[in-house]
């Protein structure tokens, strides 16, 4: 009897509340580790913010791959044995094994209405024509920038090394745009523009806000929502 009610609880936990997903690539490095030969963060995801409000910019988000543009390169996390493909499918209504989806996380940069592009003459992403600050994106430890990697004694010039420039996009109302914090290591939405929703994500897809590292215990802490239109 109390392992089942356990059970109903774990579930409703799971489905409204939120719960854990791993960090799979560096795409959000410093932020959150994911890099090849490394542990990946564990974070949990929340989802009572976005009952009452819409993400907003600088929230680390979990979402879904949107359209067929995100997912080409997603397999299926599970067995092709009907018995033991029940069993996860099984286990992961309850948390303790990954939903069989694209879940990506990335970094809320511009919203609904909002128009985005890079860049200016220092490398800054613009929104409606105003340049971020984005002190998360952090560098490399040779010192090189992580929003420019390419040229190490000017880190954010010239603006379009590598091909970064993009836009301007005006983001669809109920849509984000999202970057990741590793710029030059993250397939985000500037690598997407050509699919129905020119790159953007359309929030009924996000799963939930990032709130806490949870594993590994030296990594254990908070994840940082910092909006960078605040300058």
């Amino acid at each position: 009897m109390l392992i089942g009610i356990a059970a109903v609880i774990t579930a409703l936990v799971v489905t409204f509340i939120g719960r854990p997903y791993v960090i799979p690539s560096q795409s959000m490095e410093p932020t959150l580790h994911g890099c090849t030969g490394c542990t990946g963060d564990r974070i949990y995801v929340q989802k009572l913010s976005y009952y009452f409000g819409d993400p907003k910019p600088g929230d680390v988000v979990v979402f879904v791959g949107p359209s067929d543009s995100w997912n080409k390169h997603y397999t299926s996390i599970r067995s092709r044995n009907t018995v033991v493909r029940g069993a996860q499918n099984f286990f992961s209504f309850f948390g303790l094994v990954p939903p069989d989806e694209n879940d990506l996380v990335k970094r809320v940069i511009a919203t609904g209405g909002q128009t985005v592009q890079c860049c200016d003459a220092q490398g800054r992403i613009l929104v409606d024509g105003k340049p971020l600050d984005e002190p998360y994106i952090g560098t490399y430890p040779d010192g090189r920038s992580r929003n420019n990697p390419f040229n190490p004694a000017q880190p954010d010039l010239p603006y379009n090394a590598g091909g970064r420039a993009f836009g301007p996009v005006k983001v669809p109302d109920g849509n984000l745009w999202v970057m990741g914090d590793n710029r030059a290591e993250s397939a985000d939405s500037r690598y997407h523009q050509d699919d129905q929703y020119h790159g953007t994500v359309p929030i009924k897809d996000v799963r939930g806000k990032a709130v806490y590292k949870i594993w590994p215990l030296g990594r254990i802490g908070s994840v940082r929502s910092q909006d960078p239109q605040t300058n």
